[in-house]
């Protein structure tokens, strides 16, 4: 089967039953053999469609307005497809895409229904013709940046009252596209100005990125990672901007004990022993084995010794209380500052699993507090940008914990406000959305 858009239907019904979608696609790309062009062209369809879920939903509904217009699941999964291509796929032709959709209908089990299909697609493209906006909005704003954008009313509550209105939309813009990858080149095996030339010589084009020294970004498609110059040689590791803050933030320095409390896959405890020269020792702690062991890949890829593998929730390791000079908390959260990276995150995510994760970042924060020595530092971050995950879980341990404070960073980024914390918000700096601060143990507790 070479059809992309067949493969992208198949993909989209298993993501519509409950599985990842990064796990669907991964799924049906190992068991549909596509070229280059329809491998991307499917991956797009399947990740925009997911994304774009609440708009297309939305269409379909204004469109199908009969009783007896009610849709299988699986014909509207269809529709999804057709109409994510009329709405934000201007590179294909508005008859390709409508004369494929209507094809899939045919080919998978709804030949009855294809005229229905033809006419539901035509009669958006009418609208659209007559407006430039062919959906009908609501007036209520939640509820009209939710739909226009595609996202659940509670994500657009939690932005807007951090934001106001033009940020939000800024935001929520942002969140749609589709994600860049960036890379953060290892500096004891390569320089930014080898890896570049590298990747130039090999007709990839590449930019750095302001204010980060090991960072370059991926400018275009260009095949599997794993293909390009250096991989395998450990000149670089695949990283977004945002994340190589992190690394920079916590300053480790040769010779320091180091715990990365939830090291897997280990992007962030690679870097750590980047910084540190691959000198003195980091402890790398996961409670799952199997992200573990990418993590031991991934150091041995980079050539990197300084790297323990310490496998254990970090809450029920006595071992370390006292013992580090650094500790790093990435703390599982609901990554809502990478939804453009996790298409189907803004529908898994929910208020209540969000106060579940607060509750479990702040058990994990008051426990990792013990691993640090007096005078040592540790950093706590996340990749969401919900207050409840981040500005509330510092403020609460501050208040319970006078004997540590916050600590500005010993680094510039620019523009970047640095109140105490570091929030990067992505419409803004143009890279995933993190919060992440710097905390300094200034005496024992009493």
């Amino acid at each position: 089967m070479t059809n992309p858009r067949q493969v992208a239907f198949i993909a989209l019904k298993e993501v519509h039953k409950g599985a990842y979608a990064d796990v669907a696609l991964d799924r049906v790309l190992q068991k549909y053999k596509l070229p280059d062009n329809d491998r991307r062209l499917m991956t797009e369809l399947v990740y925009g469609s997911v994304r774009r879920q609440r708009t297309l939903d939305a269409i379909i509904d204004q469109l199908a307005t009969k009783k007896n217009q009610q849709q299988p699941k699986d014909l509207r999964t269809i529709l999804h497809l057709g109409f994510y291509q009329l709405r934000y796929q201007e590179r294909i032709p508005v008859s390709a895409a409508v004369n494929t959709t209507v094809e899939l209908a045919k080919e998978n089990g709804f030949p009855g229904l294809t005229g229905f299909v033809n006419g539901l697609l035509r009669q958006y493209l009418r609208l659209a013709e007559k407006s430039s906006e062919p959906l009908k909005l609501p007036e209520n704003t939640v509820e009209k940046l939710g739909i226009l954008y595609s996202f659940p009313d509670w994500i657009i509550e939690v932005w807007l009252s951090q934001l106001g209105f033009e940020e939000t939309e800024k935001l929520c813009n942002w969140m749609n596209q589709t994600p860049t990858i960036d890379l953060r080149v290892n500096i004891l095996h390569s320089s930014l100005e080898e890896v570049k030339s590298a990747f130039e010589s090999a007709g990839v084009l590449v930019k750095p990125i302001p204010h980060l020294p090991q960072a370059l970004r991926l400018i275009g498609n260009n095949g599997a990672i794993q293909n390009l110059p250096g991989f395998h040689g450990g000149w670089w590791t695949v990283q977004d901007g945002s994340a190589q803050l992190v690394a920079h933030l916590l300053d480790p320095q040769p010779g320091d004990v180091v715990i990365d409390v939830c090291a897997a896959p280990g992007g962030k405890t690679t870097h750590i022993a980047e910084l540190m020269g691959d000198k003195g020792k980091i402890y790398a702690c996961d409670k799952t084995p199997s992200r573990l062991r990418k993590l031991k890949e991934n150091a041995q890829r980079l050539n990197l010794q300084s790297i323990e593998i310490c496998t254990g929730d970090s809450r029920n390791l006595p071992q370390f209380y006292n013992s580090a000079d650094r500790v790093l908390l990435d703390a599982p959260c609901s990554g809502l500052g990478t939804m453009h990276r996790h298409a189907d995150a803004r529908w898994r995510q929910t208020p209540t699993s969000v106060q579940e994760l607060s509750q479990l970042q702040k058990e994990l924060l008051s426990h990792n507090a013990n691993f640090v020595k007096t005078g040592g530092i540790l950093v706590y971050a996340t990749c969401t940008l919900h207050p409840a995950e981040n500005e509330e879980v510092i403020s609460a341990f501050l208040a319970a914990n006078p004997h540590w404070q916050i600590e500005p960073p010993s680094f510039d980024f620019g523009d970047i406000s640095t109140p105490g914390w570091l929030k990067v918000w992505p419409h803004q700096l143009d890279m995933d959305g993190f919060f992440m601060v710097r905390l300094r143990k200034t005496k024992d507790s009493e």
